[in-house]
């Protein structure tokens, strides 16, 4: 027997309200299976389980707010044996329908929240109207959420229907806590570096004209990528400051910053981005911004980011000094991209010019550390043929 503790979801979150049990207790539990819906200050995150067998017994009921390790179940252990086929209920035999009368149409069915089914158009119209696509039902193939279902559940609402589980006030509460503890606690120093993004910008141009619409990469994906090789190369500024020391991680899951509509943000996990190939990364990239700001967001992603990556995107700041989200060693900034005159060959050119900068905890590393990140990830990025 274990317990299923309410899970800290960042080091400003102090206690949650449990919103949705999505198991009652009986059913069996996989590792990896969302087994209840947690509010916090930042939104609703699905927290999933971390073991497999079977829900005992549910110890908080819905809207109660408890702290964080406060146990929420219990799950045991053995292995629950699986339903034979014999015991699934069959379906009733045309015999015993009532003669002359035609079979009754195949109703949608609800979604499952565990494996919800939405078209990413869906997602982006739902998140374009606020629409929570939780208990919507999908008229799509499978019982798949379509634009006409989200916008159907837009037209029945009485008002702009509020995100489920956010509050832009509340949010920017818990952001100001942890922004001023991190200000108050960890001794930043900053760096910066100019990368020119010619050659970037020119293979990507090449890369994209290959292939379709939905298939192309944006400079994003080049940008993580490009992190996270350079992580592998500078390992001290990956990882967290625990009990007055810097503990590494052998993992690299990078924390992509993401601008949430309506207001605040959250930087969920992409985890082993070291390991992901760019298109594999483009599409972490697309379904993590999608869920943000859907409010479906795993507990899981909100846990174990060793770095955060902020970037303001193509009309954004030419800049940002980004603060170190506590217990993590740095984050990373990207500014928007601007044209500027460059020195190339022996010639003046106008290239396209990147600020990258870090904000780095001077208690686990200093600034020659710091610098050969940049440096890093200026490389990786002068050669993103072979990122």
């Amino acid at each position: 027997m274990s317990d299923f503790l309410m899970p800290s979801l960042g080091a400003d979150m102090e206690k949650g309200t449990v919103v949705e049990w999505l198991k009652k207790p009986g059913d069996r539990v996989e590792r990896g299976d969302v087994v209840a819906v947690v509010e916090t200050q930042k939104g609703a995150f699905e927290i999933e389980a971390f073991e497999q067998g079977v829900l005992s017994e549910v110890l908080v009921p819905v809207g109660t707010e408890v702290p964080v390790g406060a146990v929420l179940a219990r799950i045991d252990g053995k292995a629950a044996p699986k339903p034979a086929a014999a015991s699934l209920p069959a379906a009733l035999p045309p015999a015993e329908q009532p003669a002359g009368q035609p079979a009754m149409p195949r109703q949608a069915t609800p979604v499952s929240v565990e494996r919800l089914r939405i078209s990413p158009a869906a997602a982006r119209r739902a998140a374009e109207l606020g629409v929570d696509v939780r208990g919507l039902i999908g008229s799509g193939p499978h019982g798949a959420i379509a634009i006409a279902d989200v916008e159907a559940a837009a037209a029945r609402a009485p008002g702009p229907p509020p995100r489920r589980g956010f509050d832009p006030a509340a949010m920017r509460q818990a952001i100001a806590a942890a922004m001023a503890r991190s200000k108050r606690e960890i001794p930043h120093y900053y760096l910066s570096l100019p990368i020119d993004l010619g050659r970037a910008t020119e293979w990507l141009t090449e890369e994209n004209n290959r292939r379709d619409i939905e298939h192309r990469l944006l400079p994003a994906a080049l940008l993580l990528k490009a992190v996270a090789l350079a992580l592998r190369e500078v390992p001290q500024l990956n990882g967290f400051w625990i009990d007055g020391a810097p503990k590494l991680s052998p993992a690299i899951h990078v924390g992509w910053a993401i601008s949430l509509r309506g207001g605040g943000l959250m930087a969920p996990a992409i985890h082993d981005a070291d390991r992901l190939t760019l298109d594999q990364a483009m599409a972490a990239l697309r379904d993590l911004v999608t869920r943000a700001r859907t409010a479906r967001i795993r507990g899981s992603e909100m846990m174990d980011p060793t770095v955060t990556v902020t970037s303001l995107g193509e009309r954004g700041a030419e800049s940002v000094l980004g603060i170190i989200y506590p217990p993590q060693l740095a984050i990373v900034g990207f500014g928007a991209p601007r044209m500027k005159a460059s020195v190339v060959d022996g010639e003046i050119r106008q290239r396209p010019v990147v600020q990258a900068t870090l904000s780095a905890d001077h208690r686990a590393s200093d600034g020659a550390i710091g610098g050969q990140l940049l440096a890093a990830i200026d490389q990786h990025l002068q050669t993103p043929e072979a990122l």
